[in-house]
C-alpha cells in the first residue's frame, strides 16, 4: 500500500512509520510538489493537514469534486466541531488530532485494505423488459443487431445455447420497435405436446376435437399487432414447419377445424439453441422456412466467452435480488467474483441469474461471501482420474468438449437430486423439457 503525507511537519512521518507495517510512506512539504504528487501517482490513502500551505480544506474540495482519488484523513492541532463538520462534508474520510492517537492510522489502513477486497452493489433501476447487461465487445455486436433491427418489421432468429437470454432479445426487439403497444406474445414449441401445438400456435373451433368445447384463439391472433416469439423452434415437426411457413408467406391462419382464413398481421421472433443449418443439410428442418426465418440473425455467446460481463451480470443480479427481498447486502467480497469465473456456466445467464437470487438469500449480513453461494458453484466437479488411474495433474484438468461438460453436468445434477428431472433442471438453470431432450439425445440412463 502507499501512503501520501501532506504536511510541512517533517518529524510526523518518523512518528508513523511504526504503524505502516508493509505500506510505503510518501511525503511533501510544499504545495506545488503535493499537488503533483497528488496527480502522479496512486494512493492507497492520502494524510493531510489542514494547515498545509494554508490550503489543506482547499485541496480535500478539489480532490472531493474529482471524484476522491484516495481515502483522505485531515490532520489538525486544533480540532473543532466547525473544521470536522466542513471536513466531513468535502468528503473527508476521517478527521484525527494532532499528535495522532497512537494506532489509529493502522487501524485505517486496516479498514482501507478490507474495503479494497469489496465491490459496492450497484444502483439498479426496477427491472424492465428492454435492458440487456453487457459491455463485452460480443456483446456490443449483439447491440449493433438488435438496433438495426428493431425499427423494422423483418423476421428475426436468434442463436444461442439455453439460457443465453433469447427471450430477453425478443422482448427488446419488441419494445423498440413500432409495435410496441401492441401485444408481445411468446410460446415454448418444446414446452407443449406435439398434438396441442397446433391449437396453441392456431388456434381450434368448437368441436375441432375432443375436448374442443369453444373456440379459442392461437396464439398467432393474440399477437394481432405485435410481436409473436417462437422460442425453441427447431423442436418442431416438418408438419408443423409447414404451417407455420405459410402463416407468415400468407399472412393468415386457419384455425383447427375452421374452413375460413384469418388474416394477421404480427412481427416473428424465433429462437432455438439447435444448429438450424445443420438441421437443415440432415432434412430436420425445412430449409425454405430457415431462410423466411433468419431475415435477421443475431448470435448470443455463452457466459464463458463473455470475460467481465460476468462481474456485470453478477451484481446486477445481487444488486436486483437484494432489493426485490428486501436483504441488507451492501457489498460483495472480491472472492466471490473469483468463485464465480471458476465455474463452467453450462446454464450460462439463466443458471447465473439462479445463483445470485439463492446467494442473497442465504446472506446473513451486509456482505456477500463465498460460502452464500451455492454449493454447485462453490465446489465445481472434482477432475476425473487419469485412464492409468493416476490422478489428474493438480494445475488444470484436462479440456474436454463442451458436449463433454454437459453430460457430466446433466448426470450430476441427475444423481445429486435423486433423478428428479424437475429439480436437477431448476439447478442447471434450464427449462425441465430441455433437460429431457437432452438426455434423450445424449443417451443418459436415469
Amino acid at each position: 500500500m502507499k501512503v501520501l503525507l501532506l504536511d510541512a511537519d517533517r518529524s510526523l512521518g518518523r512518528t508513523l512509520e511504526p504503524e505502516l507495517d508493509d505500506a510505503e510512506l510518501f511525503s511533501a512539504q510544499s504545495l506545488s510538489e503535493g499537488l503533483r504528487m497528488i496527480a502522479s501517482g496512486s494512493w492507497d490513502l492520502i494524510l493531510l493537514d489542514a494547515d498545509f500551505s494554508g490550503a489543506g480544506l482547499e485541496i480535500l474540495g478539489r480532490l472531493h469534486e474529482d471524484g476522491g482519488m484516495a481515502p483522505v484523513v485531515l490532520l489538525t492541532s486544533q480540532p473543532t466541531m466547525d473544521l470536522a463538520m466542513e471536513a466531513i462534508r468535502q468528503g473527508a474520510h476521517d478527521v484525527l488530532p494532532k499528535p495522532l492517537p497512537r494506532g489509529r492510522v493502522r487501524e485505517i489502513l486496516l479498514g482501507v485494505e478490507e474495503i479494497k477486497r469489496l465491490r459496492p452493489l450497484p444502483e439498479v433501476a426496477r427491472a424492465t423488459d428492454d435492458t440487456i447487461v453487457g459491455a463485452s465487445s460480443q456483446m456490443m455486436g449483439v447491440f449493433k443487431s438488435i438496433a438495426r433491427a428493431a425499427t423494422s418489421d423483418a423476421t428475426v432468429l436468434v442463436l444461442g445455447e439455453s439460457g443465453t437470454g433469447k427471450e430477453m432479445v425478443a422482448r427488446v426487439l419488441h419494445a423498440r420497435s413500432r409495435r410496441n403497444r401492441g401485444p408481445f406474445v411468446a410460446i415454448n414449441c418444446a414446452a407443449i405436446p406435439e398434438n396441442l401445438l397446433e391449437s396453441e400456435l392456431f388456434g381450434h373451433e368448437k368441436g375441432a376435437f375432443t375436448g374442443a368445447i369453444g373456440r379459442r384463439i392461437g396464439r398467432f391472433e393474440r399477437a394481432h399487432g405485435g410481436t409473436l416469439f417462437l422460442d425453441e423452434i427447431g423442436d418442431m415437426s416438418m408438419a408443423l414447419q409447414s404451417k407455420i411457413l405459410r402463416a407468415i408467406q400468407e399472412r393468415e391462419v386457419e384455425r383447427v377445424g375452421g374452413g375460413s382464413p384469418v388474416s394477421i398481421d404480427v412481427r416473428i421472433v424465433a429462437a432455438t439453441n439447435r444448429d438450424l443449418s445443420q438441421a437443415v443439410h440432415e432434412s430436420r428442418f425445412r430449409e425454405d422456412l430457415y431462410y423466411r426465418l433468419a431475415v435477421v440473425t443475431v448470435l448470443l455467446p455463452p457466459l464463458r466467452e463473455r470475460g467481465t460481463d460476468l462481474d456485470l451480470l453478477a451484481s446486477h443480479f445481487f444488486a436486483h435480488y437484494a432489493r426485490e427481498h428486501g436483504r441488507p447486502v451492501r457489498a460483495v467480497a472480491e472472492e466471490v467474483f473469483s468463485v464465480l469465473h471458476r465455474h463452467p456456466w453450462p446454464g450460462n445467464v439463466r443458471q447465473l441469474r439462479n445463483a445470485a437470487e439463492r446467494a442473497v438469500v442465504m446472506a446473513d449480513g451486509e456482505i456477500l461471501l463465498p460460502q452464500h453461494l451455492p454449493a454447485d458453484i462453490l465446489h465445481p466437479p472434482e477432475p476425473h482420474a487419469a485412464a492409468n488411474g493416476a490422478a489428474a495433474a493438480p494445475s488444470e484438468p484436462p479440456l474436454v468438449t463442451l458436449e463433454e461438460m454437459e453430460k457430466r453436468m446433466i448426470r450430476r445434477a441427475l444423481r445429486e437430486t435423486g433423478n428428479n428431472v424437475t429439480v436437477a433442471a431448476e439447478r442447471l438453470g434450464i427449462h425441465r423439457n430441455t433437460l429431457r431432450r437432452k438426455i434423450t439425445d445424449y443417451g443418459i440412463e436415469h
